[in-house]
């Protein structure tokens, strides 16, 4: 039986504006690969392969917002294990691709396990929370167990290599950190320690990144050092930005995107092709899009019934808060590039489902704010 609290309490505005933003990623990524694809090959086309994704994430979307959270939750750990497991297979059987080792080749279809741990991490963090939820703030002894469910997949994911994920799951840690909170002598000594160590731990980390992250990094301070190499991809994004304009050049308009000079167009730099479309008024619809996005989630955050449902809220809103900054400044110059897509607009089949799943499990979270089960 359908309790009819729950359906009175869908945000019929948020499928609106999934909608919209879903919808302006289909036509941008449409508008710079329909040229390409214009002869018969007999190969999907990208946009629709994207409109498929959305489908499923719709699915997805749907399946995680109807099932209590409370029961999923039950599951945390071990989804988080068998995310673990998928982790370890990418090196041994993973398809390669653009140079990393990140997919799992299912019959026709390939999936990023590191995608799909974002939403195990994010479980099994809110679950060990929520058990050993410290009214004063957490100790030092009192992180080793989030800590290591945090690093284990994070070297896993480094290992393929995917700096931009890896990052990206940090940020749940850190905000669900936020809500828990520290005592006040670990923050005061994690501060000291931090500020000692980071010289040493900063060497640490450049000496095992990959020579093509070194270049992003150095391009990133200085993209006309290499002008026709690493930094080519942040000149162009730049120029596709400025050259939209107030309003835009139109759809099959642009210049660097039509021709080809921006790289990526499709993926990690369909915003730069946005903005060359559509100007700056473009930007600024899109913008409030993601915006209202940011307020709602803000909303059930501190709407929450429990400390579970503000976890899971608090840990999605960094992370897809840090998705949508570092793929802005990326394109923007103002960030190294990390392959970060961006969210729901970007094209990436797991990344769509996952995103739209974990929405669907902050849509959950407002909804039982209706039942009595406390």
């Amino acid at each position: 039986m359908i309790d009819r609290r729950i359906i009175a309490g869908y945000d019929w505005l948020l499928f609106v504006v999934l909608f919209l933003i879903l919808g302006l990623g289909v036509l941008s990524i449409y508008s710079v690969t329909y040229l390409h694809e214009a002869s018969p090959t007999g190969r999907t086309p990208i946009y629709m392969k994207q409109i498929y994704w959305i489908i499923l994430g719709w699915v997805a979307f749907l399946i995680m917002a109807w099932i209590d959270y409370h029961e999923i939750i039950r599951f945390a750990y071990p989804i988080y294990a068998g995310t673990i497991f998928m982790l370890v297979l990418v090196p041994l059987i993973g398809r390669v691709g653009m140079g990393a080792q990140r997919w799992i080749q299912v019959g026709p279809l390939s999936f990023q396990p590191s995608e799909v741990a974002k939403i195990s991490i994010l479980l099994a963090l809110a679950k060990y929370f929520s058990d050993y939820y410290p009214k004063k703030g957490l100790d030092l002894k009192d992180l080793l167990v989030p800590a290591t469910l945090l690093l284990v997949p994070m070297v896993l994911i480094l290992k393929q290599p995917d700096l931009g994920t890896a990052l990206s799951i940090s940020s749940i840690f850190f905000s669900m950190l936020f809500v828990v909170g520290l005592r006040s002598k670990l923050l005061i000594n994690f501060s000291l320690l931090s500020a000692m160590m980071s010289p040493f731990i900063g060497q640490l980390v450049w000496d095992h990144l990959k020579d093509y992250q070194k270049k992003r990094i150095l391009t990133f301070m200085n993209p006309a050092n290499d002008p026709t190499g690493t930094g080519y991809q942040i000149i162009q994004s730049k120029i596709a930005i400025g050259s939209g304009g107030v309003s835009g050049k139109g759809l099959f308009g642009g210049t660097q995107s039509q021709l080809r000079f921006l790289p990526e167009r499709h993926t990690d730099f369909i915003f730069s092709v946005f903005a060359e479309q559509w100007g700056f008024l473009g930007i600024l619809f899109l913008f409030s899009l993601f915006l209202y996005l940011f307020f709602w989630t803000i909303e059930i955050a501190t709407k929450s019934k429990d400390i579970l449902g503000s976890l899971i809220v608090v840990g999605a809103i960094g992370l897809i808060s840090f998705y949508f900054l570092v793929n802005i400044g990326m394109t923007l110059g103002v960030m190294p590039v990390v392959g970060v897509p961006l969210p729901l607009f970007s094209y990436g089949g797991t990344a769509m489902v996952s995103t739209m799943a974990l929405l669907g499990l902050l849509l959950n979270v407002k909804l039982r704010r209706f039942m009595l089960f406390y």
